[in-house]
């Protein structure tokens, strides 16, 4: 993708786009918008996110989600609200799946940001949500609003367990945190026009508050912006902004390894079936990286081949120097 962001700098918007391919247009947009963003604005996530990450499509209620990458491994297990107004016994909850999706994503994303920011758990939501959606191109009407309110329902209730075994805080241990992402829910609510569609505030569990404190990684707000409706655009592009900037060396990655980490993949599989999937996520995992890298200029990833995977370059933040703040 650098060749396309030099081409725009080199040529110009309106001539590059004559130079390149009708299927490299949607790349170039995304590239383009990207080079006149001038917005320094930064978000924060746990360094376990860009490890693991949430599924990309609905699962069933029922299913827990676990996704690993070397010594970490996430387990998402779904939550229950109750079914009736006085719940008795555990036959009156439902289970209600785990959180997915862009959206989900987003809304994490947003709790991580706003409680590092003003280093406390408590996270106001009102009008600062609504104005975070906003700026992330998400109406809150419609059907966007219902699929926004049930998956902060889902985060709200579901439960996380990050296991690591290799090195973590400078020294190699095996352990790992189990607990909710909230304390409380996160609930929409009826406005009348005036007020937000949001309860006040929300309060992030003290494990995930203190994981996110220890091991805070910086992304670019503009950047998810340009790619807020492609989850798996989203987790490449986080992964590359926690692992490029700090390689000393280029550093290969395989096939397995990235379909394990971001497909559906498991070793339970047979052989057969295993193989079959990971033909299938090749070309989708591609895509995603296109659309990863035509927000980080500066990434430098090359594909080795179609056996080898891909090889990781030491490369620049993923905050262009352009926008950093200048030293006094």
């Amino acid at each position: 993708m650098a060749a396309v962001h030099k081409l725009i700098r080199t040529h110009g918007r309106d001539a590059a786009r004559q130079m390149i391919a009708k299927e490299e247009i949607p790349f170039f947009q995304v590239a383009t918008s990207i080079l006149e963003e001038e917005s320094n604005e930064t978000g924060i996530t746990y360094s376990g996110f860009c490890m693991t990450s949430l599924p990309h499509r609905r699962l069933a209620d029922d299913l827990p989600w676990v996704r690993s990458n070397g010594s970490m491994s996430l387990l998402i297990e779904p939550g229950r609200r109750p079914k009736v107004k006085n719940p008795r016994s555990a036959n009156d909850y439902e289970l209600i799946g785990v959180p997915y999706g862009a959206k989900a994503r987003l809304i994490l994303l947003y709790l991580q940001t706003e409680a590092l920011r003003n280093n406390s758990p408590v996270v106001e939501l009102g009008r600062s949500m609504n104005n975070w959606l906003e700026r992330m191109d998400i109406s809150s009407g419609g059907a966007t609003y219902r699929e926004v309110k049930n998956q902060a329902e889902r985060i709200s209730r579901c439960k996380l367990t990050f296991d690591y075994d290799g090195p973590y805080k400078g020294a190699m241990a095996s352990g790992h945190t189990n607990d909710s992402i909230v304390r409380n829910a996160i609930n929409l609510r009826a406005t009348d026009g005036q007020g937000s569609l949001w309860d006040d505030t929300v309060q992030l569990s003290d494990s995930f508050f203190r994981m996110l404190k220890d091991h805070p990684v910086p992304v670019w707000e503009p950047a998810i912006r340009a790619i807020a409706g492609k989850s798996a655009a989203i987790d490449v592009y986080i992964w590359l902004a926690y692992r490029l900037h700090v390689l000393e060396k280029p550093t290969p990655v395989s096939w397995v390894a990235l379909y394990e980490q971001f497909g559906t993949g498991r070793r339970d599989e047979d052989d057969s079936t295993y193989r079959s999937r990971l033909r299938a996520f090749k070309p989708e995992f591609r895509t995603a990286l296109r659309y990863a890298l035509s927000v980080y200029e500066d990434g430098n990833v090359e594909e080795a081949d179609d056996k080898g995977g891909l090889i990781l370059h030491p490369s620049r933040p993923p905050v262009p120097e352009r926008l950093l703040p200048k030293p006094a």
